[in-house]
């Protein structure tokens, strides 16, 4: 941050405001605070009969890989209401949302995932421009090595987990796996 985004100052300093306990960027001239907080990624595994949905993503990171579509929130929506644009748009399907299954943190850039599972309504899907494909994968289908990210795997495999056990658990996580305890 080069200029105060309040009175365009470029007296700007790190320091522990007045009744704060975290170090924050603050204007000297007009004491505005500027806050820098997670981003948040929603998305959702859409299911299908006793299949999964996966995009093979056409953009870095990950390029090349299978991915549960997500992406970040945008302002104005709720996380299911993001979490169901992202099916849209890296593989033009409509999704119902059945729960939440994953709160997984990436705190070395700064991310907090929220995953959903859902329902294609109708078992139509394309691909996004977002995507290099979209398929339908069962359980022993699910191309582990070619996973983009580990907080898609961590849904894939507590899905999948859930599924065997008929519960819906919401599990967390993190990056790197701080111990988190699981049911």
């Amino acid at each position: 941050m080069n200029f105060c985004s309040h009175c365009g100052s470029h007296d700007l300093k790190l320091r522990v405001p007045e009744g704060d306990t975290y170090p924050r960027i603050s204007c000297g001239n007009c004491q505005t605070i500027h806050y820098q907080n997670p981003k948040v990624v929603t998305g959702c595994l859409p299911v299908w009969e006793d299949k999964v949905l996966l995009c093979r993503r056409a953009i870095e990171p990950g390029r090349g890989r299978w991915n549960v579509p997500s992406g970040y929130l945008e302002n104005g929506e709720s996380v299911a209401e993001g979490a169901r644009r992202e099916v849209r748009e890296e593989a033009a399907a409509e999704v119902t949302i059945d729960y939440l299954i994953t709160l997984y943190d990436i705190e070395r850039i700064n991310q907090v995932y929220l995953q959903f599972v859902g329902q294609l309504v109708d078992g139509v899907f394309g691909i996004g421009p977002e995507s290099l494909e979209c398929k339908l994968f069962t359980q022993a289908e699910i191309p582990w090595e070619e996973i983009a990210f580990t907080s898609s795997a961590f849904t894939i495999r507590n899905y999948f987990r859930d599924r065997e056990r008929g519960t819906t658990t919401l599990y967390q996580g993190s990056y790197p796996d701080r111990g988190l305890i699981n049911p």
